[in-house]
């Protein structure tokens, strides 16, 4: 049975743009005010600093009940926006979508929580708001809050609380109170290790009874490990639907071939100056076993290549990585070395199994007499390393910038015996 049904679902919002000016002129007030007295007499202006943007466009699918659909796509591809109308907080611009069964849905911190109230009224009210009676409520109240662990605060008002008490909190209500349909969007992030274990388990339970669950995530091994199926969103379509090994190894071949290349062929509009200029700056992945994204596993050559303007001249470069959010991983250069003019080349390998997943940013400085810096190429290139787990069953985000393969091993070396 199809518990939602959606048919060419589209939305449309509209932007907008203000005037870059700090302070308005007269004309522009003048404008202004009578653009609000005589509608119209202002739509040329109107048109000019409006966009219409679509965060989804055509839309059509269909989930049966007790699938587990995980919801894959880069930012802003249009996947909370789509919860956002499965769960009826917005309506689509076009299409129709038909559910059919009760919905519970976390989509962020807080969500369906009045800040005035302490826990146990909350948890009343969004029983309430999911149209349970006293009764029902009564009867999940306790497991409710033995898994947010809010005992201690559970007639404190919530405006209070942490945001992980929060979600903490919003997550117990949204799984306990027997919904036929859970969406639960990367708002789990938010947790610790050991509420996401506990929540990842719950979602499971609640798909292995029977129920539908919709789950967004940029974590792909939980997607992998919960969900039957996957949709494949990008710039407010869906792409792609299906098996989810499909889909994930879809997406992640996607992923890795954006940005790693930056090339100019004419030296005379490469960036530099008159004693260097680039030519290109590339990552390398080595793919092994089949792969067609950079993962965890996947070596890395960083490929550097630049004109010497200045016969020779004693060179050097120095690689920075850093992290997405600017903490640098480690610099490294090469030794000062004599060039003659023409094209000098330098690569740097990264092994596997070192970086951890994430988002990195590159940066190559062409250095001379080792202190001189002729030229800094900052932030000259982005790149993903996606996660790979095997055998592990912990889906929270790995601690630390690198993430090594160690000699660490484990043996019995004595057995108790028993009297």
């Amino acid at each position: 049975m199809s518990v939602i049904v959606a048919e060419n679902i589209s939305k449309k919002y509209i932007i907008d743009h203000q005037r870059k000016s700090g302070t308005p002129s007269l004309r522009d007030v003048v404008s202004d005010t009578l653009g609000k007295v005589f509608p119209g007499k202002n739509k040329q202006d109107d048109f000019a600093e409006k966009e219409e943007f679509w965060a989804l466009k055509d839309v059509s699918f269909r989930i049966e009940q007790g699938d587990r659909i995980g919801i894959v796509g880069h930012n802003g591809a249009g996947k909370s926006t789509l919860l956002k109308i499965l769960s009826r907080i917005t309506e689509p611009s076009t299409g129709q979508i038909k559910i059919n069964g009760r919905i519970a849905s976390l989509l962020e911190v807080g969500t369906g929580f009045h800040p005035e109230l302490t826990g146990r009224e909350n948890i009343f009210l969004n029983g309430a708001i999911l149209g349970m009676s006293k009764t029902e409520i009564k009867q999940s109240f306790d497991a409710i809050v033995d898994f947010a662990g809010v005992e201690k605060f559970l007639d404190t008002p919530v405006k209070r609380y942490s945001s992980g008490m929060y979600v903490r909190l919003g997550f117990a209500i949204a799984a306990h109170l027997n919904p036929e349909i859970l969406i639960v969007d990367e708002v789990l992030a938010v947790g610790d290790t050991e509420f996401q274990k506990k929540s990842l388990g719950k979602m499971r339970d609640v798909s292995e009874s029977g129920r539908t669950l919709i789950f967004v995530s940029h974590n792909l091994t939980a997607i992998q490990a919960l969900c039957n199926k996957s949709f494949y969103f990008e710039k407010g379509r869906l792409v792609d639907q299906g098996d989810t090994t499909h889909i994930v190894t879809n997406y992640l071949s996607q992923v890795s071939h954006k940005s790693l290349e930056k090339h100019w062929d004419d030296i005379n509009h490469a960036p530099g100056n008159d004693q260097v200029r680039i030519k290109s700056f590339k990552v390398v992945p080595e793919f092994q076993d089949n792969l067609s994204h950079i993962d965890v596993r996947t070596p890395i050559d960083f490929r550097f290549e630049f004109w010497n303007m200045e016969e020779g001249a004693n060179l050097n470069l120095s690689l920075h990585l850093y992290t997405f959010t600017g903490e640098c991983i480690f610099n490294v250069g090469t030794q000062s070395e004599s060039f003659g003019k023409g094209l000098v080349t330098g690569t740097c390998h990264i092994p596997g199994n070192f970086l951890n997943d994430g988002s990195y940013v590159v940066s190559m400085m062409i250095v001379k007499d080792t202190s001189t810096v002729l030229y800094n190429m900052e932030e000259a290139l982005v790149f993903d390393i996606e996660d790979y787990r095997e055998n592990v069953t912990w889906y929270g985000k790995w601690p630390g910038y690198i993430r090594p393969q160690l000699n660490f091993s484990i043996r019995q070396t004595e057995h108790l015996v028993n009297d």
